[in-house]
């Protein structure tokens, strides 16, 4: 089971360079975690490539049924006041904005106790870097 970062979700709905990548990584381990907030910041990403011309109307909406697809699968790590602590934490202790504290406090809430083996997979290099600093492996993009 791996913790997935939204950057790293994203390449599952619509092609991307690392695209390829993210779907072997899938393929190896069908378990997702993710943080509570990861499905709207992937529609998020998502509409936005479509105002910006990138993705079609058409091709949002089919990468919009690709998520809920794995939305339904997933695990997702709810808020409470432990990974609002461990945000609030993350905020003090890494360069990162306050999206990426929650998810990387939500990764570590799921993970029961500091093991390399618990792994964290992002394409955003400042979360990964976090998440590798926090004890994470292969942390991508490392």
């Amino acid at each position: 089971m791996r913790f997935w970062d939204s950057s790293a979700i994203v390449p599952l709905l619509v092609t991307e360079g690392r695209s390829a990548a993210m779907a072997d990584l899938l393929r190896e381990d069908r378990d997702l975690v993710v943080w509570w907030g990861t499905g709207i910041e992937c529609l998020s990403a998502l509409r936005r490539r479509e105002r910006q011309g990138l993705l079609s109307v058409a091709e949002a909406d089919e990468a919009t049924v690709i998520l809920g697809d794995l939305g339904e699968a997933w695990i997702e790590v709810q808020p409470k006041d432990e990974v609002r602590n461990r945000a609030s934490r993350a905020l003090a202790v890494h360069t990162l904005r306050a999206a990426d504290s929650l998810q990387l406090a939500a990764a570590l809430a799921w993970r029961p106790v500091p093991t390399r083996e618990a792994r964290f997979i992002s394409l955003d290099g400042r979360l990964a870097e976090a998440a590798h600093r926090e004890g994470f492996g292969a942390a991508l993009p490392l």
